[in-house]
């Protein structure tokens, strides 16, 4: 499948079970919700997905799942967050054996790569696949920035073709327009820049709270892109609270608490992880509460005319 990497892409949550199994029933709810809701593809094993847990049988069951799911309708991304090259090779080969459609891939794991090992690790990955690839620079929460000149590399090989950017700098969107064009395809990677990261031109959102609220965040999108801002505007202005879920070191044990009060999820966590007790719980809450009481009245937001 060739990817369009514009819209809005879940990085969705891996479901489990009381006993610290996939929950595949609930996963396949979620992943039909965001269909319903209209996304434009599904982003598997990131950090909202606990990959760090996730045996690497595990993450091929869950593609091989999401791929039965969507039957060829939107994209299936699975993310590589792998310590070496090897290993980060041999998920892209098993990845497109389980059918995926694109691969989203993180810097080198644990070891903080220089800029030419960053490069070099990004090229090889490439170059053993034919999938089409999203590199996701987040420097803030991963330590290792990939810069415009390290683009300008990778951008010789036709299959690294986007970028999920989360350095948290809206101006970076305007920087890679003016030096790449077209040829780098922006999808923001944090919630509470979304509609601002838009408007500047990125193509897409990787979106968290998506994961509880599809269509909201959906029709943030399509209304932007159709021109009518301040439609867009005054639903974001009400999901920012809740987007704020997604920047927090608990941004996993939040949004399953979201997902749980919108229907669509559950609140179990792999240990290390532990669910959310007391004051922070109660806090978190408040805010989801108050999310669903307020909820807005949504527009048709699907196949909507541009404004001239």
């Amino acid at each position: 499948m060739v990817i369009d990497w514009k819209g809005v892409m879940p990085a969705v949550t891996t479901k489990f079970t009381k006993e610290d199994t996939l929950d595949l029933k609930m996963f396949g709810i979620n992943i039909n919700a965001q269909l319903k809701a209209g996304v434009h593809g599904i982003i598997l094993g990131g950090t909202l997905g606990e990959a760090s847990t996730l045996s690497n049988d595990e993450k091929r069951i869950l593609v091989r799942t999401t791929v039965d799911i969507v039957k060829n309708k939107v994209p299936v991304i699975i993310n590589i967050a792998e310590q070496t090259t090897k290993g980060a090779v041999e998920a892209a080969k098993k990845a497109k054996e389980d059918g995926a459609s694109g691969l989203m891939i993180l810097p080198p794991m644990r070891y903080n790569a220089g800029d030419r090992e960053t490069v070099v690790y990004f090229k090889e990955i490439a170059k053993s696949t034919d999938l089409p690839i999203m590199i996701y620079n987040n420097p803030v929460d991963y330590k290792i920035e990939v810069s415009l000149d390290m683009f300008e590399e990778l951008l010789a090989l036709d299959n690294i073709q986007a970028v999920k950017e989360s350095t948290r700098d809206i101006s970076n969107v305007t920087r890679i327009k003016n030096r790449f064009g077209d040829r780098l395809k922006i999808m923001s990677g944090v919630d509470t820049l979304a509609l601002e990261s838009l408007l500047m031109g990125a193509d897409g959102w990787v979106a968290g709270l998506v994961d509880a609220f599809p269509k909201e965040t959906v029709a943030i999108y399509e209304l932007q892109k159709a021109g009518r801002i301040k439609e867009a505007i005054a639903i974001y202005r009400w999901f920012l609270p809740l987007l704020e879920l997604d920047i927090n070191s608990k941004l996993v044990q939040n949004i399953k608490l979201a997902e749980v009060a919108t229907g669509i999820g559950t609140e179990h966590v792999r240990p290390p992880r532990l669910p959310l007790v007391g004051n922070e719980r109660k806090k978190v809450l408040e805010i989801i509460e108050n999310g669903l009481r307020t909820r807005p009245q949504l527009p048709e937001y699907k196949n909507i005319e541009l404004i001239d």
